[in-house]
């Protein structure tokens, strides 16, 4: 569930209603025998493409269209169960059941877009709420008649009584994973009927052939239950992607769920906003680990995300040059699996998704489709074919103009100066013609592995052996 402030939980941005005054809004395996997801994203096609708050029939459209053909191996959807009525965004986070009947599709829209995905050879992560059911009492998008610690067919009081008040110290463990996030009724997930239940729900995922789960809020559910709900998976190795925040000083700390899976790493996404808007993309040279960050190999990575976007504490496509020079560099850099989101426009934070989530084209209606943005979709394919190669031939001017390659695979240059940059970079790339998935120019490597260009203010170059005419 989000990005949060030391001890301002983020769900605060997306729980304002009517039915809680209290809560302002602030900020798989497959079927049929086919390979089982990894632990971690399998493979060299390891970025997701976020499609946040689509429609499970646009989804489908755009693992076809778009995602299959640009080298995505994953698409993550929003969660897919029944929750509160509403309009805004964050009644998605919101649970009365378990039933695949939120507004983005029922079942059998689910599972079309799966089987969909995965002929288009793209897997399907599921973002899934499991630390607690909403707040408030009414009826579900399903049907499902509620009130705040009865949910019929999930749950009843003694499930979610361990603590019913709202988490207020975040150097407290108990506070932190026992107490309600924002007045939200926190499930008891150390309690064997409820983590039978969850587990029940994720199991169902899988059988209409999900590969993969975030687990929101993770942080505020003990390493130990996330664990056991994880061994009662048919799947048991099923790819499994933590929302567990850094927060300073705190007493919870993400490094504590690596044992479970990937965790996602948001220091990354602030430090990017930080070096992009103020500071020298010069100190990028050992991002990652070196910085501090959790092993690469278990982090999830991405620029922003639905709740950072609104948030302010990432870039967001509000950004312009900053934020798309950030994914350019996101995906060429070897640390982490990257998340490309993909939403809409907003002025109104709490504004859910145009058309309900459906989306007939991109760029219109609101919708900004990221991941097919040029400068992003081009950088996925360089991704996958430098798959498993270092960075070489680093090169900065001390600044903000940077140039590194991946082996003999690729070489990026980005600059986010104010004037052209015009010189000779030297790679280790193959003699012959390239096209730059930047600009869609070719480009030509000597037999010593170097190439002259001008690269205008605020674009990137992109050359890679997968793509060698334009």
């Amino acid at each position: 569930m989000t990005r949060r402030t030391r001890t301002q939980p983020a769900t605060a941005r997306r729980t304002r209603a009517a039915t809680l005054a209290l809560l302002a809004g602030v900020g798989g395996s497959l079927v049929g025998g086919a390979p089982q997801a990894a632990a971690a994203p399998p493979g060299a096609k390891d970025v997701t493409a976020v499609l946040f708050e689509w429609k499970f029939s646009s989804v489908a459209k755009a693992c076809t269209d778009r995602l299959g053909p640009d080298g995505y191996g994953y698409v993550q959807v929003s969660p897919p169960q029944e929750h509160i009525q509403g309009p805004q965004w964050w009644t998605s986070y919101q649970p009365v059941s378990y039933k695949i009947a939120g507004r983005l599709g029922d079942r059998a829209a689910f599972k079309s877009m799966v089987e969909t995905c995965h002929a288009a050879g793209v897997k399907v992560v599921v973002d899934t709420v499991i630390n607690h059911m909403a707040a408030g009492d009414g009826t579900g998008t399903g049907g499902t008649s509620y009130t705040k610690y009865t949910y019929p067919g999930s749950y009843t009081r003694p499930d979610l009584d361990n603590c019913t008040a709202q988490i207020s110290n975040y150097q407290d463990r108990t506070n932190v994973q026992e107490c309600e996030l924002v007045g939200l009724a926190d499930l008891d997930t150390g309690e064997d009927h409820v983590r039978g239940r969850i587990a029940a729900y994720m199991n169902d995922l899988l059988s209409l052939g999900a590969d993969g789960f975030r687990v929101d809020a993770a942080k505020h559910m003990a390493a130990g239950d996330l664990a056991n709900i994880k061994s009662r998976l048919k799947d048991r190795n099923v790819y499994w992607k933590q929302e567990a925040i850094f927060g300073a000083g705190e007493a919870v700390s993400p490094d504590e769920y690596l044992g479970n899976g990937d965790v996602q790493e948001f220091r990354y996404a602030r430090d990017l906003k930080r070096v992009f808007t103020g500071e020298k993309l010069a100190y990028l040279k050992n991002f990652g680990e070196g910085w501090g960050y959790l092993q690469s190999g278990k982090s999830a990575v991405f620029v922003a995300n639905h709740d950072t976007e609104r948030g302010g504490d990432t870039l967001t496509y509000k950004d312009g040059a900053n934020h798309t020079l950030a994914h350019v560099f996101m995906l060429a850099w070897p640390y982490g699996a990257p998340d490309v989101h993909s939403g809409y426009e907003f002025t109104d934070r709490d504004a859910g998704p145009p058309n309900g989530g459906q989306v007939n084209a991109c760029y219109s209606d609101g919708w900004k489709c990221q991941h097919a943005w040029p400068e992003i979709k081009g950088m996925v394919k360089l991704r996958n074919t430098a798959h498993g190669t270092g960075v070489t031939h680093w090169w900065d001017n001390g600044d903000n103009a940077v140039a590194f390659g991946r082996g003999d695979k690729a070489y990026v240059v980005i600059n986010h100066e104010g004037a052209a940059l015009d010189r000779t970079f030297q790679t280790s790339l193959a003699a012959g013609s390239y096209c730059d998935v930047q600009s869609g120019r070719s480009v030509t490597v000597d037999g010593s592995g170097r190439f002259t260009a001008s690269v205008a203010p605020n674009t990137a170059l992109a050359l890679h052996t997968g793509a060698r005419t334009c």
